[in-house]
């Protein structure tokens, strides 16, 4: 009797990670010791080692490279018995009713036909193993297109993530590797999901995951699914349904202020990077329910930047000013003063100096602006309200005519 045939296949997978105890969940009684005895023994002989220090360094290191060795080849040959072909056992061996094929519990076990019913779980098992490797379990069900999608997505990722973290020497960016368990459960899912459209005898179609998701309604509409995975980055929702503005403008404060807080070291001003994120997210959300409602409208987080041009123009002149001092100018005075420790102070204070008065000259303006705002309307009432441009102040006079003239032109 093949114990496959009772046993659950991924469970056996599962315990192989301790070397001997899938085997012995499959009742491979010789290979459970082996695989037990050639890890754990070499285990404890290093825990002996270490706490007695008597065993020389070379002889711990040996024991735990047989250790790993041992550890390999257990999950490999539990791995290749697994997918393996296994004998067809007769239905009436396996049955909980063996000598009774017309009680309903022998048919709901097995099925119309049970040979087919061993076949479609050993195919399925062979599927749930191969997509712990992203691309393999689609790969065994001919889907060569969609396996080869999921494969390059996942391993595209975490080589584009090093790269970019050994380039810019920034680990910052190995924070985005959180999205590959969510790659993995997808392309795992997707590959159970097309193996049970095969058993259920419908067609597959061997197309890329990102068809699936470019792929909208009948009439054309925005994917909501895509909109909703890619809200993880702040204003790429927004961008993929045509909110250009709202999504440039979330992206770029979004980054400026991760670049901004980075370069300044404002580590106190961290709690806003979390509160942009979860704007953006949620907000990204409200807009797809827009969407779909037909009530979405591009609007700008910030309306009419422009009034602003002289504040963000101060800003910008300021840090200019400063990295322009920090890099060039710095230099020349080194070569001047070789033995000065102006890099110290200029290090130490400089970015402090530059962020305080920024925050000083921004308070003050503002304290001022509500200020004069206040005594204009307390005593101005009627010359408070003012345009910005005479001109349609003068274009609003001139056309603005009563109702008896407007009767009289048209009557």
């Amino acid at each position: 009797m093949n114990p496959i045939q009772h046993k659950s296949s991924v469970l056996a997978f599962l315990l192989s990670f301790i070397p001997g105890l899938g085997h012995l969940y499959m009742q491979r009684l010789l290979r459970a010791f082996l695989y037990g005895a050639g890890f754990f023994g070499p285990i404890f002989l290093i825990f002996v080692g270490v706490f007695m220090s008597r065993l020389p360094k070379e002889f711990l290191l040996l024991l735990a490279l047989f250790a790993a060795l041992t550890w390999i080849v257990n999950m490999i040959d539990m791995i290749v018995y697994l997918l393996g072909p296994q004998p067809y056992m007769a239905p009436s061996y396996g049955a909980p009713h063996s000598y009774d094929p017309q009680s309903p519990e022998w048919a709901s076990s097995l099925g119309a036909n049970p040979y087919a019913y061993q076949a479609n779980q050993q195919e399925r098992t062979r599927v749930i193993l191969l997509s712990f490797v992203p691309g393999l379990g689609h790969f065994q069900l001919g889907l060569m297109q969609r396996g080869l999608t999921a494969m390059v997505s996942f391993f595209g990722v975490a080589i584009l993530v090093f790269f970019i973290t050994i380039m810019t020497h920034n680990n910052g960016f190995v924070a985005f590797l959180l999205a590959l368990p969510v790659l993995w459960f997808y392309t795992m899912f997707d590959a159970l999901k097309q193996q049970e459209r095969k058993q259920a005898g419908l067609g597959l179609v061997d197309r890329s995951m990102f068809d699936d998701f470019h792929l909208g309604d009948e009439f054309g509409r925005k994917n909501r699914t895509l909109a909703t995975i890619i809200a993880i980055f702040p204003g790429a929702a927004h961008l993929y349904l045509s909110m250009n503005k709202r999504g440039i403008q979330l992206m770029a404060i979004f980054l400026f202020s991760i670049y901004v807080l980075d370069v300044l070291r404002l580590s106190l001003f961290l709690f806003l990077i979390p509160i942009l994120w979860f704007f953006s997210f949620f907000d990204a959300l409200q807009s797809i329910t827009r969407y779909e409602n037909g009530t979405l409208i591009d609007k700008p987080i910030v309306e009419n930047w422009t009034q602003y041009h002289r504040s963000i123009g101060f800003v910008l002149i300021l840090l200019g000013g400063y990295y322009i001092f920090k890099e060039i100018v710095s230099q020349f005075i080194y070569q001047l003063f070789p033995h000065s420790n102006y890099m110290y102070w200029l290090n130490s204070f400089g970015q402090t100096f530059i962020v305080a008065l920024i925050l000083i000259v921004g308070g003050i303006k503002l304290f001022f602006y509500r200020k004069k705002q206040a005594f204009d309307a307390e005593f101005h009432p009627d010359t408070y309200s003012y345009s910005r441009f005479p001109e349609e102040e003068e274009e609003k006079q001139h056309f603005s005519i009563s109702p008896e003239t407007d009767e009289k032109k048209n009557p």
